[in-house]
């Protein structure tokens, strides 16, 4: 189990987008909107900058099957998993058709296609603009 508090924020999400990349899910330790605490496991399937800046996770929940979103500053740990994932994603087409920022376009257009370095590379260059 990896602590946030004991890493960058780039290193947390280097990982995180690896553990996309792979198909591996991750069990997350989260602090929610009330302050209370929440494990779960998830399956990410995007990762936003919303308006106000905020890195958002987007996920599948392993137990309920529904997306989540998380925020990135929330995280208090979490593994990841070596196994695939097992949840259907939502279609792109269920997207909003206006998304705040994704990652995936601001980031590194068609992130898919990318190598996991050169989207982090990419991560790099825009936390250091």
């Amino acid at each position: 189990m990896r602590h946030t508090a004991n890493e960058t924020s780039t290193k947390t999400l280097t990982r995180l987008i690896t553990a996309l990349d792979n198909h591996h899910p991750v069990t997350i330790t989260y602090t929610k909107a009330d302050d209370t605490q929440a494990i779960r496991t998830i399956e990410i399937y995007d990762i936003t900058i919303s308006q106000a800046g905020d890195i958002l996770i987007k996920a599948m929940d392993r137990e309920t099957g529904e997306s989540r979103t998380f925020r990135l500053d929330r995280l208090i740990s979490y593994t990841v998993h070596r196994t695939a994932y097992t949840v259907a994603r939502p279609a792109a087409d269920d997207k909003p058709t206006h998304p705040a920022y994704e990652l995936a376009t601001t980031i590194a257009p068609h992130a898919t296609h990318m190598t996991t370095t050169a989207r982090i590379n990419n991560l790099a260059a825009v936390f250091a603009a």
